[in-house]
This record gives C-alpha cells, structure tokens and sequence, in this order.
C-alpha cells in the first residue's frame, strides 16, 4: 500500500525539522547564530490520468486529472539572515555588526573564515584574535603600552599610548559582504567558509554604501525567537503523529483485506 510509503517519508521530514528546530534552540545563546528554516518539497506524482486527455470521439476532454502523490522530502535548511539583538557586555574589544557583514578570519589551515561573533581578545603579542586565538584580519596589533582603546563604527582602531595627549590610529577592520550569504558553508566554532552559491567576499569599510556598521562594547545575540521555536516543535510533534497514525490505519486496512474469507 502506497500510503505506507507516504506516511514514512513524511516521518523522515519531520524528524529533519525537529532536528533544525532543536539546533536553533541550542544556540540560543551563542553569539551571532542565525536560525535556520527547514523548507519541504513534495515528491514525484503518479499520473492515473492526465489532465487535458480526450475521452471521446468529438474530442472531449478531462477538465482535472487523477494524480497521486508519492510524499515529501526536506530540499534545505536555509539560514533567516535578520539582525539579531545587540547586547552591552562593557568590553571594550568586543564588537557587534549593525547590518549586513562579516569579520574575516586567518584560520590555522590558510583559509578564510567570517564570522559575526565579534568577542575578541589580545593574545600574547598584542594581536586582536578571536576567543580561539584566530587573528582577526587585517592583523591588528595593540601595543601593551595601549589604554583607551577606541573602534568606531567605521572600523577605525585607535588607542592612547604611553602618555600621548593624542589617540594613535592602530588600523582598520573591515567587514566582508557576499551577494548570497546564505550559501555559505558553516563549519561549527561560529565561522563561515566562502562557496560558490555564496560568491566571493568583498571587504568593505563598516558604515559605507549601505554596508553594516560597528558597535564598540556590544556584541550580537542568535536571532531565535524561543516562542516560534516552541511552536514549530509543536508543529513537527502533531505532524509527526499524523504520519504515524496515517501508517497504523494501512497496516490495519491491509490486516482486514488479508483476514478475507
């Protein structure tokens, strides 16, 4: 019976969604997350009888046709790119972006990484690095002599050294753009790799062109909103009974049709 079939991949879709939806949950509070969505497509349909066939002489025709589905299956799992929330964490070498962006990263392997978690930190040499000790391009160096530390929402670095009277500029972080940032690739520790459905990285200066700005002493918080993950999960949990209950009334048809006398 067909309906088993259905039933089942039906299951199987449900517990992909309740697997999205438990990720988004989980990371509720990491920095920068963007929730993802799961999106559903129905799968390929047995024609019986075609829409538009003649069935008679003078050329009459079936206004509908006779098609039976063959269930869903789960086709992606996209990332909601809104902004998330800004939070105030008094640090002055954590940033948050206002906007579109990305940090770039010199991850240990030779690539790229972008991120949004702008938790930084100074390793031994004075460099800005992530909380994994990533350098944060374009390679800032912080002077230990350094007090003061200012990053204004245009990406400028500038510090108070030793007893200057004047603030001395440290550099510049830009931020990278893609024209589809929801095809890149996550590789979990919060960073980003480039592909090709996402395009290539564009570095910008922050605040210019429409691009996203910085926030000194913010940093961003996951876009998941608790309550619409709780209902989708209650969603996925009836549907997911649905579909089972759609499989015990087969077995229970196909039960009957072999106790035939």
């Amino acid at each position: 019976m067909q309906a088993l079939y259905i039933a089942s991949t039906g299951m199987a879709a449900q517990e992909h969604n309740v697997e999205v939806i438990s990720n988004n949950i989980a990371n509720m509070r990491t920095t920068g997350y963007k929730k993802q969505r799961a999106e559903f497509q129905d799968l390929l349909y047995q024609q019986l009888r075609r829409a538009g066939a003649t069935t008679s002489d003078n050329g009459t025709m079936v206004p509908v046709g006779l098609e039976i589905g063959s269930g869903v299956r789960i086709a992606a799992t996209s990332r909601v790119m809104s902004q998330g929330s800004v939070s105030p964490t008094e640090k002055d070498l954590d940033l948050a972006i206002r906007g579109n962006g990305y940090f770039a990263i010199d991850m240990p392997d030779g690539r790229t990484g972008y991120t949004r978690d702008g938790s930084f930190e100074r390793d031994g040499t004075g460099q800005l690095v992530t909380v994994d000790g990533y350098t944060v391009q374009p390679g800032i160096v912080i002077p230990s002599t350094a007090h003061d530390i200012s990053i204004n929402s245009t990406g400028v670095v500038e510090a108070f050294l030793n007893n200057d009277s004047t603030p001395t500029e440290l550099g510049q972080i830009q931020i990278a753009r893609f024209v589809n940032p929801g095809g890149l690739q996550a590789l979990g520790d919060n960073l980003f790799t480039e592909t090709d459905a996402s395009g290539s990285a564009q570095l910008v200066n922050p605040g210019s062109d429409g691009n996203g700005d910085l926030l000194q002493g913010y940093l961003e918080l996951a876009n998941v909103n608790p309550v619409t993950e709780i209902s989708d999960l209650i969603s996925a949990q009836r549907a997911y009974e649905m579909n089972a209950r759609i499989i015990s009334g087969a077995d229970e048809m196909l039960s009957a049709t072999a106790n035939l006398r």
